[in-house]
């Protein structure tokens, strides 16, 4: 007796040949898609190797997000006898039947198969949700490779900035979004879209930009309404004492003057801030209005060698874009504002006295 499959099915043509969609219950990936075979060199299989690091990450999207979590279909090719019944309501809508010594192959999707069922572990309920698969004939393995290819090959990956944008579950995201409503210059300035400006861009800062800064403030991805005042009052307060943002704003300077000859809007800079709001953070019972007033007093040119040159800016005029340089930029922002610094800071500012 031979024994099969039955998926209900909806058939579609692409490329002058059919394909069929089944919604599939996700206690049963693991029997259709047995895990990979690890020692198969990569010119023998028709997809990548699992990265296991990635899937606790997906797990626990799945976990923490039980009624909101969303996923895209998988794509698999059948290598096996199956047969498409067509029902008395349509010709594209029936049933898939599939002998089970078929061998299904994913051809898009593993790692999210694979954290699926390391989620049903740990919540067995999600193993009777579904799942939609597009079935494809397996064509050998010359076309399972093409097949890999085609549908990773044109994948763009979202920005950075466009994630947080569009993020509602990332407490950190709303509050940048709100501070970015908020603060008048960022909400003019602020590119919400792209994570890399063009030099003629209308924008100067980067939604993810601000986002990484507030990171450095809070330290945490949660953020409470009164961690939101405070980012909200804290950029505020920097950007009405940035005097070349101000002249910017008047229209005494121009846009390219600013980015080609001050560091204000350097993604280095914006880090550093972003590690002199953690000073005022951790410290509430400052009043960083008597100290960011002296914001204005600083000398933000590039040429400024005396203070940015081994810091922001490197010997040959390049700018500098590590931890280490946001370090730096920031302990003299400090010390020009007056403000103590970490034991840390002092460390790397001991360092870096040592190299001159």
């Amino acid at each position: 007796m031979n024994y099969t499959y039955k998926f209900p099915t909806v058939r579609g043509i692409q490329s002058n040949r059919e394909y069929y969609i089944s919604m599939i219950p996700m206690k049963l990936l693991s029997k259709l898609f047995p895990a990979d075979e690890e020692n198969v060199l990569p010119e023998y299989r028709a997809q990548r190797r699992i990265n296991e690091s990635r899937i606790p990450e997906i797990r626990d999207y799945i976990l923490n997000n039980r009624n909101t979590y969303v996923f895209s279909a998988l794509s698999a090719s059948i290598d096996g006898n199956f047969k498409y019944y067509p029902s008395e309501v349509s010709n594209d809508i029936g049933v898939l039947e599939v002998d089970m010594d078929s061998v299904f192959l994913i051809n898009d999707g593993q790692h999210r198969k694979a954290a699926i069922e390391a989620a049903i572990i740990e919540d067995s309920s999600i193993g009777n949700e579904t799942i939609s698969i597009v079935f494809f004939k397996d064509e050998g393995l010359l076309k399972s490779q093409q097949m890999f290819t085609d549908l990773n090959k044109h994948a763009v990956k979202t920005s950075n900035s466009l994630s947080t944008l569009y993020d509602s579950r990332d407490e950190l995201a709303v509050a940048t979004k709100s501070v970015i409503e908020n603060v008048n210059f960022l909400k003019k300035y602020t590119d919400k879209e792209r994570d890399i400006l063009g030099k003629n861009s209308s924008n100067l800062f980067t939604l993810t930009s601000i986002y990484k800064a507030n990171q450095r403030i809070i330290h945490n991805n949660e953020c409470s309404e009164s961690d939101t005042k405070f980012l909200i009052a804290f950029w505020n307060t920097v950007t009405t004492n940035i005097s070349e943002w101000n002249e910017l704003q008047e229209r005494t300077l121009t846009k390219k003057d600013l980015r080609e000859n001050y560091i204000t809007t350097l993604a280095i800079t914006i880090n550093a801030f972003g590690r002199l709001g953690r000073y005022f953070y951790d410290n509430k019972d400052v009043d960083m209005n008597i100290f960011l007033k002296n914001l204005s007093s600083i000398d933000w040119l590039r040429s400024n060698r005396e203070n940015w040159l081994g810091r922001a800016i490197r010997n040959d005029g390049k700018i500098k874009n590590n931890e280490e340089a946001v370090i730096l930029t920031c302990t003299k922002i400090k010390m020009l504002l007056g403000i103590d610094l970490t034991k840390e800071e002092e460390y790397k500012e001991k360092q870096f006295n040592g190299r001159k």
